[in-house]
Formats: structure tokens, sequence, C-alpha cells
């Protein structure tokens, strides 16, 4: 009887089907071309971007937070808690055993004694039991493998959590790095600037000592030496911020920061042009968005089962006796095996509307999806636009600051010569100064655009930079066969 009756149970497992809908990836809406397209460049987006500034200290700061950061610290440990959950509900498909050894003592009528006395039959006693139990939940429904499935789905999209936290740090890191080398050539800016100004200004008042200019050229002069110097503290603050800033990426305590090479001599990243849209897919937050739509869909799958009856296999074979030295005797063998039944009959829409919750929650991951992939298109347009258009902007402030440095030459040198006032002087050498910090600060937007351009991507950089984050992260190939 037994042997038909598991046959029966196993026919059922193996030729059980899942109930709910199986993942299928949705249709995406790509566009035809970038607004901005060039030559192919798949392969410049595979590299490890950062190093083609040519700053050995920028290198290191994005080598340091890929190790220390503790924003991607935390993301690793959440990888190590979906694999934990993962191992948990997988289990389910499998034999559950376990073992249990009891020792009591009692008084009472003895197990087998006559109850013709009462007074010879009721005695004290020990009783002895060590039995093997086992349950096991047949799926037949598929409601355990669309739990699996879905706790599968949410601990790839934790890994892919992990590499959005990867290429948003990485960019972090080199702009902040860029963001201090264009405030430190601002320092020098005004510094230079404040000390050419001072000169001026000791000549002025030893001039105006002598009757030579009036006491309003001295002002005007003065004016133009202390604005100068009021602007040193407010860049000299930004710089300690941003230092302190970037040591938090780094996952240091604020503090200084090392410095490579200057804002000049930082090398322009080449343009990926000319992307195939499919390079997108490899971005971490899209990879996760759809992770999540798959785990969701799963989910209605595993709601849906709660309709249909549950049929478990429990067992249990052991011994219990009385005397200890019998306990493993084949007189004291005990067993039992079952194969309970549950089904729902009246639930008053419980099950309803888990099953409408979970097909809202699979349409809400739906959506977050396909939002994802068109931010994506979106961000590497405008990371195209920015550096194309940047770089345009450069070119025209470069030839805006020397037209300003031979315009305040002359205008001093008409000053000087008496052929004009000082307030030809005074708008001149303003306008340089402005521009000049203007100039530096359009560098600084010209590399972050490369640098959000290759974030937008994507790519297989994100893998190479992975290689350099040891902090611990679960891998997929070590948590479940593929």
């Amino acid at each position: 009887m037994r042997k038909p009756l598991l046959a029966a149970l196993l026919a059922l497992l193996v030729g059980g089907c899942m109930v709910g809908p199986d993942y299928v990836r949705p249709p995406i809406d790509t566009p035809t071309a970038w607004r901005l397209s060039d030559q192919d460049a798949r392969e410049l987006a595979n590299t490890a971007w950062w190093e083609q500034f040519g700053d050995p200290v920028l290198n290191e700061l994005v080598s340091a937070a890929l190790l220390a950061n503790k924003d991607l610290l935390i993301a690793s440990a959440r990888i190590e808690e979906f694999a934990g959950q993962y191992g948990f509900v997988r289990s389910a498909l499998f034999p559950q055993v376990g073992a249990g050894y009891e020792v009591s003592r009692q008084k009472g009528v003895v197990p087998g004694a006559s109850t013709s006395s009462t007074s010879s039959a009721s005695s004290t006693y020990n009783s002895y039991q060590a039995v093997l139990n086992a349950s096991w939940e047949i799926d037949i429904w598929g409601r355990i493998r669309r739990q699996t499935e879905a706790a599968r789905a949410q601990l790839l999209a934790s890994e892919d959590g992990r590499r959005a936290v990867i290429l948003s740090l990485v960019g972090s890191v080199a702009g902040a790095y860029v963001n201090l080398r264009d405030l430190d050539r601002q320092l020098e800016i005004a510094k230079a600037t404040a000390k050419s100004r001072g000169d001026s200004y000791e000549i002025f008042k030893e001039r105006y000592a002598g009757g030579i200019i009036s006491l309003l050229e001295l002002s005007q002069n003065q004016s133009q030496y202390e604005e100068a110097l009021a602007t040193i503290p407010a860049i000299e603050k930004s710089i300690v911020q941003q230092e302190n800033g970037l040591s938090v990426l780094l996952g240091r305590n604020p503090g200084p920061i090392t410095r490579g090479r200057n804002i000049d001599q930082l090398m322009l990243p080449a343009i990926p042009a000319g992307l195939p849209s499919d390079i997108l897919e490899r971005r971490p937050d899209i990879q996760q968005a759809e992770q999540s739509l798959i785990a969701a869909n799963a989910l209605i799958g595993a709601a849906k089962a709660a309709y249909f009856p549950t049929i478990s296999l429990t067992g249990l074979f052991g011994y219990a006796s009385s005397s200890l030295g019998n306990l493993f005797d084949s007189q004291s063998k005990v067993w039992q095996y079952a194969a309970p039944i549950s089904m729902p009959i009246f639930t008053a829409g419980a099950i309803a509307g888990q099953v409408q919750a979970a097909e809202a929650q699979q349409q809400q991951a739906l959506f977050a999806y396909q939002r994802a992939i068109q931010q994506a298109f979106r961000e590497v347009n405008d990371a195209l636009i920015d550096q194309d258009r940047t770089r345009a902007q450069l070119e025209a402030q470069k030839r805006q600051v020397g037209a300003l440095e031979q315009y305040a030459g002359t205008a001093r040198l008409r000053y000087e010569n008496g052929y004009t006032s000082y307030i030809e002087v005074l708008d001149a050498e303003r306008s340089l100064f402005n521009v000049q910090l203007q100039y530096t600060q359009t560098q600084q937007t010209q590399l972050q655009a490369m640098i959000n351009l290759y974030k937008a991507m994507g790519g297989g950089w994100v893998v190479e930079a992975e290689k350099v984050a040891v902090a611990g992260g679960a891998r997929r190939d070590e948590v479940f066969p593929q």
C-alpha cells in the first residue's frame, strides 16, 4: 500500500504545474538614434574610463573608495541578507528531517500492567523515546517554486543594486576630485589677482601721497584689491568642504586630500559616441529594475497557488520504551506516516485580495522598469549634448580670456599715459578676473559632462570596477547553481 501511495504522490509532484504567469520581458521602446551620433565606440564603454584622465592620484582615490566606501559595504551586506533569504525559501522544496530524544519519569499506570489491582498497577516508572521525524510539502501547484523564483530574482536585484552603487561611487569620486582641482585653480587665480592688485595698491598709495593721483583713484584701486581678497576665504571654505565630502566617499573621516595633476593637465577622456542602444541594458539600475519585475511576476503565481489544495507528507520512526536497556529492541519500534491535505473553502476574499495586491505590485515593477529605461536614454542624451555644447563654450571663453588680457593691458597702458581714466582699467581687470574664474569652472563642467556620460552608459567598466571592490559581496555562482 505504501509504494503505490508514494508513487502517486511523486507523479503529482513531477507532473504538477506552476500557476501564475511565466515571465516574458516586456517590449522596450528605444530611440532609433541618439541626438548626437558618431563612430561606434563600444570598447570605450568597457574601459576603466577614470584612468584616461592620466592622474595616478585619481586612480588611487577610486580604488580606495571601492574598498572602503560605507554605502558600498552596506550594499554588499544587503546581498548577504538576500542570499540567506533565498536559501531559506528554497529549502522548502526539500524534505525537512529532524530528530528528538525524550526522557521522562512519572507515576501512574505502568504500560501493559493489569488494572485489576489499583495499588499494584499504579507505580513510578521511566519513559524513553528516540525518534526521527520528517515532513515534505508536495509543491504540485508551484507555490514554493514561485517563491523561490522570486527570492532568486531579489538576490540578483541586490547584486545589481551593489553594482549601481559602484557606478555612482566611481562617478562621484571622479567628479568630486575634478571639482576640487577646479577650486584649487580658482584659488590660484584669486591669490595671484590679489597679489597683483596689492602691489598696484601700494604704488597707488605712494602716488596719492605724492599728490599724483586723487583720492577717488586710490579708492577705486583699493576696491579692486579688497574684491580679490574677499574671494579667497569663500574659495578656501569650499575647498575644505569638498575635501571633507570626498574623504567620506573614500570611507574615511573628513580630512585633507592628496593632489595630483591640476585641472589644466587632466586629460579629457575619449568621447564614446555612436552608442548602440543595447549597451544600456547593462546598466545596473535597469538590470535591478528587471529583476524586481521578475520577482513581482513570480509572486503572482505564489498568491494564486493559495486557491489550490496543499498536500504534505509527514512521517515518524523511532523507539519508545519504559526501560532504557530495551529502548532499541525491535518490539519498541514506533512509526507513523500521513499525507494531510488542506484546501481553502471560504476565506472572505483573503486569497483574492492577495492575488490582487501581487498583480498590482507587478504593474508597479513594470512601470518602474520602463521608467528606468526612459531615464537611461535621457541621461545619455543629456550627457552627449552637455559635453558637445560645453566644449564649444570652453573654446569661446578661452578666446574671451585672451581678448580681456589684451584689453586690460591696453587699458592700463592708456591710463599710465594719461589717455583714459582709471574707470577703464577697473572695468577691464574686473572683467578679466571674472572670466578667468568662469573659464576654469567651465573646464570642470566639461570634465563632469564626460563623467556623466560614462555613468549614463553603464557598460562593462562597472564589472572592471567591481573587481577592485573586494568588500565581500556575494557572487551569484557561489550562492546557487546556474
